[in-house]
């Protein structure tokens, strides 16, 4: 069974990673004293023994961070940037503890640079081996081993849709055997996975059948069994999930409160209701935009002589958009159209190859530095640096009615970066799947979240296919 193997799986990555640390630790020591490039001066460094002796907390505490960051658990359906960051993440607050735990001890001769040695080569081996791990995972999965077999019980959209993301992404190496359903036809299929059997029969499969999972995918009609189901799966000891079929109403992750003893579970929760985190946002979104405006400062003026040398008309181009709480303002960007009548621009947003889009224009678009005068925005607090982004007024008025949670976007304040964004979302792209993405980023904020955000927009997000 695959749970055996995850097991020696999981024993064996905690065992490499561990030598991983001690590896990177004894590498960095190398490289800060021994190496070419090392400090011959030994006044004031402490002997070898006395850095060694750090190993016998530095790998067991970065094993524990590592779990905490869920390193540990099934990582099929994870991209590898998502496990990048929880790596960096994991350093940082090893880092961080590292720092604090010899200050506490008041040692001021233990090496700080050998720390940030360390640092960055354990993130670099640790990413190398567990993309190494996900090569040789998704290789063997190929040949037909290491593949997690699940039974669907009870036909409907929630099924639908599980059976396609699957079907989407063979990395995972899960295979569907098929689906128990009582209403739809036995041998109907859906993208070549049948219903095979009736939900009655379920413990007759669990008997006979050599299942990795079992996920409940019944309609909502038939939410009267799920009790029944759960237990009978769970007395048979295989793994069981449950996928709502009413997930277009509820949160990607739900808040739930606990009302003695009663659970319940909020429609909507946005974090950044929270004042705290309103003000932490806020507080980065000023000390970012501050930082971004000097650093980008030349860039800026050499676009904004490269516009006003080009073509006819003002160097900067304003526009209303809507913002937080549904409010207008007016959003700053370099000009990279020609001048148009305000009819003209209310026809629709640019495409590929828009012959009014100038040829300055163009390259400012493509490598995002039309956007860069948000900055401005962003300071003033009508923007934040990262968030949905704004749309314009009778845009706004189309999709509220066209699109279910539209106006869920506007609970927060838009970005000049965000999470549809950096998922190739920008752009003439689906509006549908841009608010699944706003919205997904609205119900699980966090500023961990927003560091991974900017981070995915300095990787792919300014040079995106579909900024045109």
């Amino acid at each position: 069974m695959i749970k055996d193997n995850q097991t020696h799986l999981n024993r064996a990555h905690v065992v490499v990673d561990g030598l991983l640390v001690a590896g990177s630790y004894l590498f960095s020591y190398y490289v800060k004293f021994e190496s070419f490039i090392a400090d011959r001066n030994p006044a004031g460094h402490l002997p070898m023994p006395v850095y060694l002796s750090a190993l016998y907390f530095l790998v067991p505490g970065y094993l524990f961070l590592y779990y905490m960051a869920n390193l540990y658990t099934s990582r099929r359906a994870l991209k590898m940037w998502n496990e990048f960051v929880d790596i960096v993440q994991a350093n940082i607050l090893g880092s961080i503890a590292f720092m604090v735990v010899l200050f506490a001890l008041k040692q001021k001769d233990f090496s700080r640079s050998l720390i940030a040695i360390f640092f960055i080569i354990n993130i670099s081996l640790t990413t190398i081996a567990h993309g190494l791990l996900r090569k040789f995972l998704r290789y063997i999965r190929k040949k037909g081993y290491n593949i997690k077999h699940i039974l669907l019980v009870g036909y409907s959209r929630a099924a639908e849709a599980y059976i396609s993301r699957i079907l989407d992404n063979p990395q995972w190496g899960y295979e569907v055997a098929g689906v128990l359903d009582d209403f739809v036809p036995i041998d109907t299929s859906y993208h070549g996975v049948k219903v095979v059997g009736k939900i009655e029969q379920l413990g007759t499969y669990l008997d006979n059948g050599n299942y990795d999972e079992i996920t409940i995918t019944l309609p909502l009609d038939d939410y009267d069994r799920l009790e029944e189901l759960v237990a009978q799966c769970e007395k048979s000891g295989v793994h069981t999930k449950f996928i709502p079929d009413y997930s277009s109403l509820f949160p990607s992750n739900p808040y739930t409160e606990d009302v003695q003893g009663i659970p319940v579970i909020n429609i909507r929760y946005v974090p950044l209701t929270n004042s705290f985190n309103k003000m932490a946002k806020r507080v980065v979104d000023i000390v970012g935009s501050l930082i971004g405006i000097v650093l980008t400062s030349p860039i800026m003026l050499a676009a904004a002589i490269a516009v006003k040398l080009s073509s006819k008309g003002p160097i900067i181009y304003k526009q209303e958009r809507i913002g937080l709480n549904g409010e207008p303002f007016m959003m700053y960007k370099f000009r990279s159209m020609e001048v148009q009548t305000v009819s003209e621009e209310k026809k629709g947003w640019t495409t590929r190859n828009d012959p009014r889009v100038t040829k300055v224009g163009a390259f400012l678009r493509k490598f995002s530095i039309d956007e860069l005068p948000q900055l401005f925005n962003i300071l003033v607090g009508k923007m934040s640096l990262v968030g949905p982004r704004p749309e314009r007024p009778q845009f706004v008025e189309k999709f509220k009615e066209q699109i279910p949670r539209y106006m869920v976007k506007h609970q927060v304040r838009p970005g000049l970066t965000g999470w549809a964004q950096i998922n190739g979302y920008r752009g003439d792209t689906s509006i549908r799947k841009r608010i699944d993405y706003d919205i997904y980023y609205i119900e699980n904020w966090s500023m961990a979240f927003d560091i991974k955000i900017i981070l995915g927009t300095v990787r792919y997000g300014i040079f995106n296919k579909n900024a045109y």
